[in-house]
């Protein structure tokens, strides 16, 4: 197994409360076939349940004066790579966890709440979407690697 980098932060937004910015968390336990604990998408498309971002969608916004603080695009885990670059079907490890990549997020205009602009600069680093097809729990700063 390859190291690809690390978890910057992670995040998951309850049920039932709706805000802007997801909330940072202390953990993330990911059950197969459903989504994240306690996850307002958990148990819906256990094909998007979990959305990962690159630092790099936070560069890109910062390169064009757009300030925003951590979980704004709505992200699961914020990675100091940027995983647009491994292809639909590849494997994630983390820990005890393995996430399949199934597809990059489409352009997201929720994201003209913070600048018009953002939708499009971002468009091909706006994360992507995974399936969770091992089990376990992932923390902040553990070591991603794929398979």
């Amino acid at each position: 197994m390859n190291t690809l980098g690390n978890i910057i932060e992670i995040f998951s937004a309850k049920r039932g409360k709706q805000t802007k910015i997801r909330p940072v968390v202390d953990e993330l336990v990911m059950i197969k076939n459903y989504g994240i604990k306690n996850d307002k998408f958990a148990g819906k498309n256990e094909n998007s349940t979990v959305m990962i971002i690159g630092k790099k969608a936070y560069d890109i916004a910062k390169d064009n004066n757009i300030e925003l603080e951590l979980g704004s695009y709505g992200e699961n885990i914020l990675l100091d790579f940027d995983p647009h670059i491994y292809p639909i079907g590849e494997i994630l490890s983390i820990e005890d966890v393995e996430l399949e990549i199934m597809q990059n997020c489409k352009l997201c205009n929720k994201l003209s709440v913070f600048d018009s602009r953002l939708p499009k600069l971002v468009e091909l680093h706006r994360g992507i979407y995974c399936k969770i097809i091992k089990s376990g729990i992932i923390k902040k700063n553990l070591r991603v690697k794929h398979l």
